[in-house]
């Protein structure tokens, strides 16, 4: 719309939109104190964790197999922290903020009621949910599987504002899968999205998967492909790097091809990390029953099987046989030293 008016109109309207959205916008909200986190643990005393990864990296599987625990329960994208609007938005609002730290406001005791009001939206939402399946007595803990790739390490910043008490796990798989998986997805579920040069490799792959299984065509346009290859190394080293700094023995990491080598051991390291007992009763025969059914595989094959057959879902390694020589040197020349640092291969 702003291209049809004369250029000094533009400037004019561009700048009256920026003084806009910055009266609409608070620049900065503030961290929850340790004494409200101490007040909110009052009224909901579950301890909180937080499972981020880039999309297509494992959380889904990771999800299904934590909350097999009796004390354990996670549900799906509450996106608190990584999607907009984001929990921030509930107070973002100038006027909100003025009315939340108002000096005759009595309840706020003088200070910005803004974190404490976030905390209380997010844990109501946690531990209504854990209720509902009968896991949040004493010992229980819950979660939120978000995949943060939109918005990468910030998504830590701010869920430490709000739980800086709360715990971090961060799954990560080799990046070549990820955008593999990522782009098969995209296939399926986005086609609506895809550019007409994107869209004329899928027609081509669903009439004839063969070259693209074997690495003789590419599934990707060079441009996507090292914008993908960017957007891996971007989530891994900012999410690991501020799970670390923020978090410190409150973060954990694990590769997703790891928990598929031996789920059962990388399970009891990660209940050990949320405070549960990790050899809880049944545990063991509740993964095994977990990991003969892979419900996001029967989904993509039930919506759009000529595409999903010729890859299998969930597979390490899939992109070796997948990866043309030239996807290979560029995915080298964006991702190598993080592919390394992760024990992958490059």
């Amino acid at each position: 719309m702003l291209k049809r008016l004369p250029h000094r109109a533009r400037l004019a309207a561009r700048a009256f939109l920026r003084e806009r959205n910055a009266k609409t916008t608070r620049v900065e909200i503030p961290a929850i104190s340790p004494e409200e986190v101490a007040e909110a643990r009052l009224f909901f005393p579950l301890d909180k964790f937080f499972i981020f990864g880039h999309a297509r990296s494992g959380t889904t599987l990771l999800v299904r197999l934590v909350q097999v625990h009796p004390q354990v329960h996670c549900n799906y994208q509450a996106h608190f922290f990584t999607r907009a609007p984001l929990l921030q938005s509930l107070v973002r609002d100038p006027e909100v903020g003025e009315w939340l730290a108002r000096k005759s406001n009595r309840w706020n005791r003088g200070r910005d009621l803004s974190p404490v009001v976030l905390r209380a939206v997010a844990d109501f939402i946690l531990e209504r949910d854990a209720r509902r399946v009968n896991k949040a007595g004493a010992g229980c803990v819950v979660g939120d599987k978000s995949p943060n790739s939109l918005v990468d390490g910030k998504a830590v910043r701010l869920m430490h504002q709000v739980y800086p008490d709360g715990r971090l796990v961060y799954i990560v798989r080799d990046g070549h899968d990820t955008v593999l998986s990522h782009r098969i997805q995209a296939f399926i579920d986005f086609p609506h999205q895809l550019s007409k040069e994107d869209l004329r490799i899928r027609t081509a792959f669903e009439s004839d998967p063969e070259p693209f299984t074997s690495g003789q065509r590419s599934l990707f346009t060079e441009k996507g492909l090292r914008l993908a290859a960017e957007g891996w190394v971007r989530n891994v080293v900012e999410t690991d790097s501020e799970g670390q700094r923020l978090f410190s023995e409150r973060y954990h990491s694990l590769r997703y091809e790891d928990l598929l080598a031996d789920p059962h051991a990388e399970m009891r390291r990660l209940w050990a990390f949320l405070g549960v007992d990790a050899h809880a009763p049944g545990s063991d025969a509740a993964l095994d029953a977990k990991l003969l059914s892979n419900p996001d595989a029967e989904w993509q094959q039930h919506k759009a099987g000529e595409i999903a057959q010729p890859l299998k879902k969930g597979r390490s390694g899939a992109w070796e046989s997948t990866f043309t020589a030239r996807d290979r040197q560029l995915f080298r020349e964006v991702a190598g030293e993080t592919l390394k640092a992760w024990g992958y291969r490059v």
